[in-house]
């Protein structure tokens, strides 16, 4: 059951997810100013970094993992993992293709902290080539976001010692505080991660007490794959995430997904499911968007007829989807004003039928 549950979700992974070149380097190139570099070199000039904390021992749903000594030849094999690598001031020698199509797979709010670096692609939605993060000579790879199989792990513990997920979320559902302090913990940097946590936290208890009305409004973060229509469980990081502005997604979710993220359901539901207050479609890009607007029943919806339906497309996304604390200031930055204008259910802002 639990091996046939994985390869669902690695086939669902791979159908949110733009088929990017493997080729070194290759991809969509992000311009940064040079503003942009001196302002990030300048947040982590004085990161503490702990060599002290060396040896030290990280639990996770595969056992133990020792690292002996701070770490300086970093791979990362979870598909969002590079950016809480960089988020640190590290920069990784090896990155996993997830989507977006961007150079060395940084997307534009990571491009800063990754500098002038230029990791090599190590995998993709499918696999993970081991030769090439052989050939990388790690001394630590990190698999937190990964969702990586016990085989996996093993294979990659031969090559350098790894860290995967904790035991107590279900892949790809780990909180991005926790995936933050795991990686501050193995790079050396705990005290610098916890600023990071502390400072968006904040940020985020801002928003919701700017925000009243979204406290205990129900919440829909919604997909369409393959035709169908989906949505994420409340153990899933975006849900997780508006949870901190006080959305609640509704517990008929978790009961839809059972040992997954996310749950898939036929379109004839749609009405049922999706009765919301805030309805957020996530999409790759502005055909999967057009293609949920097309479904017959979606026009039905309250959310859509009163403007309480927003649609996400690449870049907010995956922002959404990375939750991590370079995609988080950006997400809010921009999502936010969408949430108020959405939470007034003005019918004149309701996206048009295509």
């Amino acid at each position: 059951m639990k091996r046939r549950l994985f390869f669902t979700t690695m086939i669902f992974w791979l159908a949110i997810g733009i088929a990017a070149c493997s080729t070194l380097g290759s991809g969509e190139e992000v311009i940064v100013s040079q503003a942009e570099l001196d302002a990030f070199n300048a947040k982590i000039a004085n990161v503490v970094v702990d060599e002290a904390s060396f040896p030290l021992t990280i639990e996770h749903k595969f056992g133990r993992t020792e690292i002996t000594e701070l770490p300086e030849r970093i791979v990362t094999v979870g598909y969002s993992e590079h950016d809480f690598v960089l988020s640190l001031g590290v920069k990784p020698l090896g990155v996993r293709q997830w989507y977006g199509g961007y150079q060395y797979e940084t997307w534009p709010w990571a491009r800063a902290a990754l500098g002038d670096a230029q990791p090599e692609t190590i995998g993709g939605v499918r696999n993970i080539n081991f030769e090439k993060i052989a050939s990388l000579e790690p001394d630590l790879i990190m698999g937190v976001t990964s969702g990586m199989t016990q085989e996996e792990y093993e294979s990659l513990s031969r090559l350098a010692p790894t860290v995967a997920q904790p035991g107590e979320y279900v892949d790809f559902g780990t909180p991005w505080p926790e995936v933050t302090r795991i990686h501050g913990r193995a790079l050396g940097r705990s005290d610098y991660a916890e600023q990071l946590i502390a400072e968006i936290e904040a940020s985020f208890a801002e928003v919701r007490e700017a925000n009243p009305g979204f406290d205990g409004a129900s919440l829909a973060v919604a997909f369409n794959y393959n035709g169908s229509p989906g949505i994420y469980a409340s153990t899933d990081t975006r849900p997780r995430l508006l949870s901190e502005l006080g959305f609640v997604t509704p517990e008929e979710y978790d009961e839809m997904a059972g040992d997954s993220f996310f749950a898939s359901f036929d379109e004839e539901r749609l009405a049922d499911v999706l009765d919301v207050d805030m309805l957020i479609w996530i999409a790759s890009n502005d055909r999967e968007i057009r293609q949920i607007q097309r479904q017959a029943l979606r026009g039905s919806l309250d959310a859509a007829q009163e403007g309480r339906e927003l649609f996400l497309g690449k870049l907010l996304g995956g922002a959404f989807s990375f939750s991590s604390p370079l995609s988080l200031p950006y997400l809010l930055d921009e999502l936010v004003p969408m949430l108020e204008v959405a939470a007034d259910g003005d019918p004149e802002t309701a996206v048009p039928e295509p």
